[in-house]
């Protein structure tokens, strides 16, 4: 009996004061427990970031993440020699003696002699932010040229490489075959890449176009093995949503749109894709999604464009984001509202003023990190028929409150009056709070909306 009693104890002290300890933090911890927020450098940096432009973008950051921002990624072109240059040969990939892509030191300068990104991500720990990088899928095709050894195996490059699966749309790398070595070159990938402190890898040309469920699988095992928890990115988009099951088992990002920018409207003929994604098309494809939102598992539609989008980003002329105030708030607040996670695509070292308002409002943060249900609300009916005006209605709820957002699909203001049932909330007088406006609203039968083109209006239920 004593015995019994004492096992039992011990277990409850275990359990309540563990923590303390470290025992099974990381069990108890679920990774991207809540959309994953934070600042990637390919919007305002595109192949072009260096060392002294990143830890000012971060230094920036590190000031948000009171309001929850932590992540900071490093986009793709750490590892060219000359991102400026026009072709991948003379980008002048660098890789270790196992075929790894290392950062170039005249552009990461702590990364000499070695050290990788060691220094700089224990640097972004310091401040207690969390590091991450971006990663085409695959294997440099000099790597296989040269047919390096594959780290901890008796396999080399050429063993690993799938050449009938490359990135159609990159020409740095071969595809991973679905093999002991291509395995074998994915743990060492990752087993590197922990021993730097990475927090977060963005995989591309691996969710579709094509998408390549092996390689997914092999990375997340990659991963598994290393013992760190590393969030998984997969990208571009958009995945299809049959595969919403497959891919949720292995990452906790996806992205369900190819690259979005900063466009309202950008119409696309049949055959050509869906480059570059705009916001008004933003709307339907979050609503179809919006059913396999959970906690670990994160639809991604992608950067936020917002800001300043300068010095060399990843799309177009350098510039101030081509949205007015109304469109960038509309955009924030979708993203915010259908949960879809935050990655700030601007220029964080001139955020100005009206981008700074959005991205701390604690109101509108609390629905994306907190919200346990939510979705597109229902299109008003009349006559028998839903209406075809282009407006659309969302709602989330928290534990504690239930929010409302509206939206103007329309190129001229409009106004508005919605039954709550819109919002799945009872047909009785309610009262609001405008979160972007921060005033109260009396109770009223149904709700008034006026809103400008392409804006948007955002309340909690008091």
């Amino acid at each position: 009996m004593f015995q019994r009693t004492s096992f039992c104890a011990l277990i409850l002290f275990l359990l309540l004061f563990g923590r303390g300890w470290g025992l099974g933090s990381a069990a108890a911890e679920k990774l991207a427990a809540t959309p994953p927020m934070g600042w990637n450098s390919w919007d305002a940096y595109g192949l072009t970031i260096d060392e002294s432009d990143y830890r000012a973008n971060t230094t920036v950051l590190a000031g948000l993440k009171q309001y929850g921002w932590d992540y900071s990624v490093i986009d793709e072109g750490w590892y060219m020699q000359d991102p400026f240059a026009g072709t991948v040969a003379s980008r002048k990939y660098v890789w270790d003696a196992n075929g790894l892509l290392i950062p170039v030191t005249n552009r990461f300068p702590s990364a000499a002699n070695g050290a990788g990104f060691k220094p700089l991500a224990d640097w972004v720990h310091a401040q207690g932010l969390k590091f991450g990088i971006h990663v085409v899928r695959g294997i440099p095709r000099g790597v296989v040229d040269q047919n390096l050894p594959i780290a901890g195996s008796s396999f080399h490059a050429a063993d690993a490489a799938d050449k009938d699966a490359p990135c159609p749309w990159d020409e740095g790398n071969w595809g991973v075959r679905d093999n002991e070595a291509g395995q074998a070159y994915y743990d060492s990938m990752m087993k590197l890449y922990a021993s730097w402190g990475l927090d977060y890898i963005k995989v591309d040309c691996i969710s579709d176009h094509p998408y390549r469920i092996t390689e997914i699988r092999q990375i997340a095992e990659a991963i598994k093995k290393t013992g760190r928890p590393i969030l998984l990115s997969l990208s571009p988009g958009p995945t299809q949503l049959e595969h919403a099951a497959e891919v949720a088992k292995y990452a906790q990002m996806w992205r369900i749109s190819d690259d979005h920018w900063d466009v309202w409207s950008a119409p696309h003929k049949p055959g050509e894709g869906e480059f570059p994604f705009a916001v008004r098309d933003a709307f339907d494809r979050l609503a179809e999604w919006a059913p396999y939102v959970k906690p670990g598992a994160w639809p991604d539609e992608d950067m936020l464009p917002e800001g300043a989008l300068m010095p060399h980003p990843g799309w177009g002329d350098p510039r101030q984001s081509r949205y007015t105030q109304d469109e960038q708030r509309t955009e924030f607040t979708l993203w915010v509202i259908s949960r879809s996670p935050l990655i700030l695509g601007t220029n964080l070292t001139e955020l100005d003023d009206f981008t700074r308002s959005l991205i701390t409002n604690k109101d509108a943060l609390e629905i994306n990190q907190h919200a346990i249900e939510g979705g597109q609300g229902l299109m008003p009916i009349k006559d028998g028929k839903t209406d075809s005006f282009p407006q659309r209605y969302w709602y989330a709820r928290t534990r504690a409150h239930q929010y409302l957002a509206v939206f103007n699909l329309q190129d001229r203001a409009t106004t508005s009056d919605l039954p709550w049932l819109v919002f799945h909330l009872t047909e009785k007088p309610h009262a609001i709070f405008d979160i972007w406006n921060q005033k109260h609203i009396p109770r009223a039968k149904t709700l008034h909306v006026e809103l400008a083109p392409h804006g948007c209006a955002l309340f909690s239920v008091e």
